[in-house]
């Protein structure tokens, strides 16, 4: 299969061999591509390896062999976001989920389009916990993993004043007294499950619990192995500021 000025957002890249780099980009027409981008080192290069940066969004031509596409042309679109700080730090995660949960070869339009979305968010500086918690929602929800938020697992209406977990396989499920109380630390209140659910940011605590009970959903769909971002939160201790 050949790509031919194929609208895309790179998610990573890395070395290989001598000259060249692996790249992940997610496309919009054809989902996540692995690319192989042959001879990119030395000056005569540099337009084509800053195009092939994270975050930046380019057009690309390439020829399918495999598993695996092989580059012959990218562009920049435009100027990546200039990221630092723990804006770096959530577009590294974004990136990073994206890789591991978006299948590839399988077109989601949707995705790019959520992509795009985050990306112009970051860049404007909106409030990153809550740019974060709409992006796990919305990825959830385009990979067709996601749940109402407004009613539980059993299709009761949403009680603001009580506390739910996120199961992965059923939605929302309320917390009943003390016999769940070792569940409490991964649990949102039903006011910030509402608050996510009508796309309003809510306070601090609230924040931070949607970030506790979307984890449990993510880490049930990524396995037995966590994101690399995780661990460099918790490292840099913002691992309980909602950021992450």
């Amino acid at each position: 299969m050949r790509y031919t000025q194929e609208p895309a957002y790179v998610l990573h890249a890395r070395r290989w061999r001598e000259t060249s780099l692996l790249v992940e980009v997610l496309s919009q027409e054809h989902g996540r591509l692995g690319l192989v981008a042959r001879g990119v080192q030395g000056p005569k290069r540099q337009a084509l390896r800053a195009a092939l940066q994270p975050l930046q969004h380019i057009r690309l031509d390439a020829t399918q062999r495999g598993e695996l596409a092989w580059l012959s042309a990218a562009e920049a679109v435009d100027q990546a976001p200039r990221l630092a700080g723990d804006a770096g730090m959530a577009g590294f995660y974004i990136n990073e989920l994206l890789m591991r949960l978006a299948p590839r070869q399988d077109p989601r339009p949707e995705l790019y389009a959520l992509y795009g979305q985050v990306r112009t968010q970051l860049r404007e500086q909106a409030p990153l916990a809550w740019t974060l918690r709409r992006f796990e929602r919305d990825l959830l929800e385009a990979l067709g993993v996601g749940f109402a938020l407004d009613v539980d697992g059993d299709g009761v209406p949403i009680d603001p004043a009580a506390r739910y977990l996120l199961d992965a396989e059923h939605g929302p499920r309320r917390l009943l007294g003390e016999r769940d109380g070792g569940e409490r630390g991964r649990t949102a209140t039903g006011r910030a499950l509402l608050a996510l659910a009508a796309d309003t940011m809510p306070g601090p605590d609230d924040l931070a619990g949607l970030r506790r009970s979307l984890r449990t959903v993510l880490a049930h769909h990524l396995g037995p192995r966590g994101l690399k971002s995780w661990e460099l939160m918790a490292e840099l201790g913002r691992i309980g500021s909602g950021d992450g």
